[in-house]
C-alpha cells in the first residue's frame, strides 16, 4: 500500500475550504440582501400594519374608534351646525371628544347586547 503524498492532501484540503468558503460568501450575502430588504422602512411599516390587521382584537378596535369618531363629528354637526362663534366651536370639539370616548369604550357592550338580542 502507497502512502498518501502529504502535499497532496493538504492541496486537496485547501480546495475544499475554497470551496466551502465561496458557499459560505453567497449565503452571507443572501442573509445581507434580505437583511437590507426586510430593514427598508416601506417595509417595516408594511409587516407591522400587516401583523396588525391579522389580529381580531386590533379589527375591533379600529372599529370601535370609526364608530366613535363618526358618532363624535355627527353629534357636533347636528347640534351646532357650521357656525363661526369661537366659543361655540371649542364647546362643539370638546362635546364631540367627549361623546367619542364615551361611544368607543362602551361600544363592546352595545356589540355584546346585540349578540345576545339576535
Amino acid at each position: 500500500m502507497k502512502k498518501p503524498n502529504e502535499t497532496a492532501t493538504l492541496k486537496e484540503a485547501i480546495a475544499l475550504l475554497k470551496l466551502k468558503q465561496a458557499e459560505d460568501l453567497l449565503q452571507l450575502k443572501d442573509q445581507y440582501y434580505y437583511t437590507y430588504e426586510s430593514l427598508k422602512p416601506v417595509n417595516l411599516i408594511k409587516n407591522a400594519f400587516g401583523q396588525m390587521a391579522t389580529t381580531s382584537e386590533f379589527k375591533g378596535n379600529i372599529l370601535s374608534n370609526v364608530i366613535g369618531i363618526t358618532t363624535g363629528y355627527l353629534t357636533k354637526k347636528v347640534l351646532l351646525g357650521s357656525t363661526h362663534n369661537p366659543i361655540k366651536r371649542i364647546l362643539g370639539t370638546l362635546l364631540q371628544f367627549v361623546i367619542t370616548n364615551v361611544v368607543t369604550k362602551h361600544s363592546e357592550k352595545v356589540k355584546e347586547n346585540e349578540l345576545q338580542n339576535s
